[in-house]
């Protein structure tokens, strides 16, 4: 008996029923059977061909392939364990083992739903999952859905339930290098698939909903919380006792280690495979043998996570540890941008992937302190007409808030210095004039310039958030800085720079395009005061540690030492480094002394840099028309001949 007459006898009984009612349905439905089997795909034989898509392959910027979704590590059903397997179907298909590849009841709810809301539902069993691998085709079209139900009826005809039921829990994606419950058991439990027990298994059946917003390394309370539905489905459907769910919600479990540090470029493979998930869903991404270019250079990836993971185990020989959880190390984070394109060439979330998948580059919204200053003095000189030589008195001061007591910002060494220019100011980060400039400007500028730079976190509308107080990633931070970089020009970030199907055919392709959203000589004069910091200012380091190509750059330190921040770039490449706790402790070493950003985050970014531009000439900044050079006095601002002790280089407009 072939195939397809096996596939019309089970139409005769199976489709019957929905089509009974009347002769017209009838000849309908005949000739929807017609139109949909013109190209219908054929099922193979043994079943657990099916399973053998295409792999989906991520490539480094340079084509260097580094991940493959795809592959299975084949397990007959009889050694997989039978709480996963109700798990799975407790959670996927309870009536499995009842229908025939259609669940009526969820297909009449599905299409009740189409009708009202215009979009194509879902209601997939078991079989017609396994169906959507025949279909490279990944639109959720009528006629798509009702060919998928029809090679769900063809599988159903041919092979046994369990022939079914074990190419599937073979082809489940749980995640990166985790394809099917072998793979999936061993990677995050190091155990086969038939030694899993009952918390575990309900863990597991969690994930496919979501492989990536699941994650127990990454987001346990996620999965916990994922787990309990999935053990509430279970108890529903008569697997497990009440007893049982509780005893296995109350269970710790104990992950598998995942390698010393984690595969290359973990941090960045992860964060792309989250924004292809939601441009075209886990199916496509993971079954559909797409071939995925990203921006990612491994070299610099290399380096980000080697000089990360080397600074802050520097850095935790020095410091004492925070009072009441004296195990917890320092975390950091490190995001690395090419500046005429906006193209990410590193990132590291953690000192550790194997340790933590909690990506802190793009997931972790700190505090940046002084770092957010560049905005400010932008503001300043393209609301107030002053330049870096106009002249400020660092001195205490008060400023009056509506509704709440008066802000007393203060210096960070707490003493006062009386009349200096604006450079002088920015370069050693004098806080008390930062905040006489933002009650002149008013926060909402602010605000609005680093919107135009790529910030695109909540900022309050306070006089602080000039200082840096709202929280903000280091992404975003690397990102706006390129827009300085890049003579105003803001390029969106990206990782992604073309993706392919299964057939060649080009899905998506990134063209580099900037928008000039400040002056590019108002940029020049904020880029010179940055070149100030990392050449004579709080960013020294930089300098001592033997980084001597042109740069600019800012440190920022929050208040209890929370955060270190360092986020600078060359002509050519942005890097922005964060360092703290993950539980916002104070970073302090062992004397008591706080961690600022030139202690904690500016050695990371030189290190990173050095191997970042090795081998490459030294490019100066270019200075734009209308741009002269300038030596004055630091604290009277008037034009000198460079003599003098406190003499300083200035970037002045035409005409100022």
């Amino acid at each position: 008996m072939t195939p397809m007459v096996r596939l019309i006898r089970w139409l005769t009984g199976g489709l019957s029923l929905l089509l009974a009612g009347s002769g017209v349905a009838a000849i309908a439905g005949v000739l929807l059977f017609f139109w949909a089997i013109s190209d219908l795909p054929s099922v193979p034989e043994p079943l657990r061909r099916i399973i053998d898509t295409p792999p989906t392959e991520i490539y480094a910027a340079n084509g260097e392939r580094v991940l493959q979704i795809g592959g299975h590590d084949y397990v007959p059903l009889d050694q997989v364990s039978t709480v996963f397997l109700q798990a799975i179907l407790a959670t996927e298909d309870h009536r499995f083992w009842e229908h025939h590849g259609v669940n009526k009841y969820r297909t009449l709810k599905a299409l009740w739903r189409t009708f009202v809301n215009d979009q194509v539902q879902g209601a997939s069993t078991i079989t017609q999952q396994l169906a959507k691998n025949l279909f490279f085709s990944f639109e959720q079209t009528y006629r798509r859905k009702f060919r998928e139900l029809l090679v769900a009826l063809q599988i159903e005809s041919q092979f046994s339930k369990r022939e079914i039921l074990e190419a599937y829990v073979n082809q489940i994606y749980f995640g990166p290098r985790a394809q099917g419950v072998s793979a999936a058991a061993r990677l995050f439990f190091g155990k086969t698939a038939g030694q899993l027990n009952v918390a575990e298994a309900a863990l597991l059946a969690g994930l496919p909903k979501s492989p990536t917003r699941y994650n127990p390394l990454r987001h346990p309370e996620r999965a916990k919380a994922r787990q309990q539905v999935v053990l509430g489905r279970m108890v529903a459907a008569g697997f497990i006792t009440a007893e049982q769910s509780a005893d296995a919600t109350a269970q710790e479990l104990a992950f598998a280690g995942q390698g010393p540090a984690g595969p290359i470029g973990g941090y960045f493979v992860d964060w792309v495979l989250k924004n292809l998930e939601e441009r075209y869903g886990p199916q496509v991404v993971y079954h559909g043998g797409l071939k995925i270019t990203t921006t990612m250079d491994p070299q610099l990836q290399q380096a980000a996570q080697d000089t990360l993971t080397q600074g802050l185990a520097d850095l935790a020989r020095d410091l004492a540890p925070p009072a009441g959880n004296s195990d917890e190390l320092p975390q950091g984070a490190l995001v690395a941008i090419q500046v005429n394109s906006g193209a990410i060439k590193a990132m590291a979330g953690g000192r550790n992937y194997g340790e933590s998948e909690y990506n802190r580059a793009v997931q972790n919204n700190r505090q940046p302190g002084s770092v957010f200053k560049p905005f400010l003095y932008y503001t300043a000189f393209e609301k107030l007409g002053v330049t870096p030589a106009t002249v400020f008195v660092d001195r205490p001061i008060h400023i009056p808030v509506a509704g709440a007591p008066d802000w007393r910002p203060q210096n960070f060494k707490r003493a006062y210095q009386g009349p200096v220019i604006l450079k002088k100011s920015f370069t050693e980060s004098i806080n008390s004039i930062a905040a006489q400039l933002v009650a002149r400007v008013g926060p909402e500028a602010v605000i609005d310039t680093a919107r135009r730079c790529g910030i695109r976190s909540p900022l309050s509308p306070v006089y602080s958030v000039a200082l840096g107080t709202s929280g903000v990633s280091p992404l975003e931070m690397a990102s706006s800085f390129t827009t300085f970089a890049a003579e105003g020009i803001h390029y969106e970030p990206f990782c992604i720079w073309r993706v392919e199907d299964a057939y060649g055919q080009l899905l998506e392709e990134h063209i580099v395009s900037g928008t000039q959203v400040l002056d590019s000589r108002l940029v020049y004069q904020v880029v010179d005061m940055m070149k100030g910091v990392v050449d004579q200012g709080t960013g020294q380091v930089v300098r001592r540690m033997g980084f001597n190509k042109p740069a600019a750059g800012k440190t920022g330190t929050t208040n209890g030492y929370h955060d270190a921040w360092f986020t600078g770039f060359t002509p050519a490449l942005c890097a922005s480094v964060w360092v703290g706790y993950d539980r916002d402790e104070g970073l302090r070493d062992l004397n008591g002394i706080g961690i600022t950003g030139n202690r904690g985050a500016a050695p990371i970014w030189a290190r990173f840099m050095i191997k970042a531009t090795e081998g490459e000439p030294a490019r100066p900044f270019l200075q734009p028309a209308g741009i002269r050079l300038q030596v004055v006095d630091a604290t009277t601002g008037l034009p000198t001949h460079g003599a003098g002790e406190s003499d300083v280089w200035v970037a002045l407009r035409e005409g100022f």
